[in-house]
């Protein structure tokens, strides 16, 4: 009896299908073993243990071929976490949107508690200022003054127009030089001689060029312009302020938009307050302390000029990518008896903001007695209103100074001319004409509009 043949060593068991289907058909055992990962398009070559010959004659039909595990049985579920849940797995999504809708629901209240919060004011017009009926002496009054205004400015305001005048329906307020003759040479400024002086203190009024003395004096060097709403209608206690203008280019140059007490209710300067909207310089943005392309806001308050409490309420705010003379901005305020705070262009835009919310001597820290032994006294407080001494009557400036002597301009800085303790501050700057007149190439302050709103709900009485 012949032994039954035993299989080839690495003869493929073509009987057996290892997928466990009927993709492949027993017919296509005769090619020999195959390969259950390879693409059905492509035949493999025929096996060297079968006829070739009986391939080509026997067809063989052809599936998709997918891995199929031998451990999960044809019909068993292969995902059976799908199955069975955990209990826990439903606050995965849960949570998130309780978190979300909490999230959004103090969103909204803190939002309708600060809309709730803020104080809307009822306000009447005061002044609309447009310039198209020219310059308006029963609002505007020209200051003529060669003093300095207390910061030892070196010009002398005028009354022409040269220094203060409207074209196409604008105001423009312009520096220019001195007449070189009253400094070249001895001379006098005397404006109360000649009735035009707006102040009554003689040095206010008399300025001299001296050249016989060892420490030569001289007039202001420059002329230029401020106007003042303190004689006519347009003046507020508490309301808004609104000034749209475009800054002057030129090193020294000092424009400013700002507010005085009407009287002096708490005493000289700065008992009695000061509200600067806006200051800035005319020197270009590599001046050292900003130049027109910062502008500053500020409050000035305190018993004396020793204990002025600015640096308390001062703010810049950097131009964006631009300069505040490259073109026309508004400057704002907004003043009641809780607060008090400046913008730019929008009230969203805040520059400066203050709130009254405690008396000004207690947040001043001022000291008991000033230097020389002297007792300061609380000139506010015992007023019982905590925005005071910024609690009456207040008037509109504009004005654009040339240097001075207040540090405004620091010494040594950004090569200013002149020092401020200098008796000659004066006379250095005019002799550096060359280096900073050539800059002056827009020196005006050209101002489009003004507005003015009294506060008239009741609250500013």
């Amino acid at each position: 009896m012949m032994e039954k043949e035993t299989p080839r060593m690495g003869t493929p068991n073509t009987e057996r299908n290892p997928f466990g289907d009927d993709r492949i058909t027993p017919a296509a055992s005769l090619r020999g073993p195959s390969n259950p990962f390879a693409s059905p398009e492509i035949s493999r070559p025929a096996s060297s243990y079968a006829d070739s010959s009986a391939m080509e004659q026997v067809p063989v039909e052809r599936g998709q071929r997918y891995f199929h595990s031998r451990r999960v049985k044809k019909g068993e579920v292969e995902k059976p976490w799908l199955q069975k849940k955990d209990p826990k797995e439903k606050w995965v999504t849960i949570l998130p949107v309780i978190g979300i809708f909490l999230g959004l629901g103090i969103s909204g209240v803190l939002v309708w508690d600060g809309l709730r919060s803020v104080v809307k004011h009822n306000y009447c017009m005061v002044l609309q200022e447009d310039w198209s009926n020219g310059f308006n002496k029963e609002v505007w009054t020209k200051e003529v003054q060669v003093g300095g205004f207390g910061n030892g400015e070196f010009e002398q305001t005028t009354a022409t127009d040269e220094n203060v005048y409207i074209e196409n329906g604008h105001l423009f307020i312009k520096p220019t030089l001195q007449d070189a003759s009253l400094i070249e040479k001895d001379s006098m400024i005397d404006l109360l001689a000649d009735g035009t002086c707006t102040s009554n203190q003689p040095s206010d009024c008399i300025a001299a060029t001296n050249t016989t003395t060892g420490n030569a004096t001289i007039v202001p060097p420059t002329k230029s312009g401020r106007i003042i709403t303190k004689n006519g209608p347009a003046t507020i206690k508490y309301g808004r302020v609104e000034v749209t203008a475009k800054l002057p280019q030129g090193d020294w140059l000092w424009p400013a938009i700002w507010m005085m007490p009407v009287e002096d209710k708490y005493g000289v300067w700065p008992r009695s307050g000061e509200i600067d909207i806006m200051e800035s310089r005319g020197n270009n943005h590599t001046y050292g302390q900003g130049g027109n392309n910062i502008v500053s806001s500020a409050l000035h308050w305190g018993p004396n000029q020793a204990n002025d409490a600015w640096w308390r309420t001062n703010v810049k705010r950097p131009s964006l990518h631009t300069t505040y003379s490259a073109g026309f901005n508004t400057f704002g305020l907004e003043w009641s008896q809780k607060y008090l705070f400046t913008y730019v262009n929008s009230r969203l835009l805040q520059v400066l903001y203050t709130n009254f919310d405690q008396p000004l001597w207690q947040r001043g820290n001022f000291p008991n007695a000033d230097s020389n032994g002297t007792r300061i006294e609380d000139p506010w407080t015992q007023t019982g209103d905590f925005s005071a001494p910024f609690d009456q009557k207040f008037y509109l400036i504009l004005n654009v100074a040339v240097g001075g002597t207040n540090g405004w301009f620091e010494d040594g800085a950004s090569g200013k001319p002149w020092l401020d303790n200098s008796p000659n501050a004066k006379k250095d700057f005019w002799q550096s004409q060359n280096s900073w007149f050539p800059t002056w190439t827009s020196p005006a302050m050209e101002v489009s509009k003004v507005m003015m709103w009294q506060q008239c709900d009741g609250g500013e009485l």
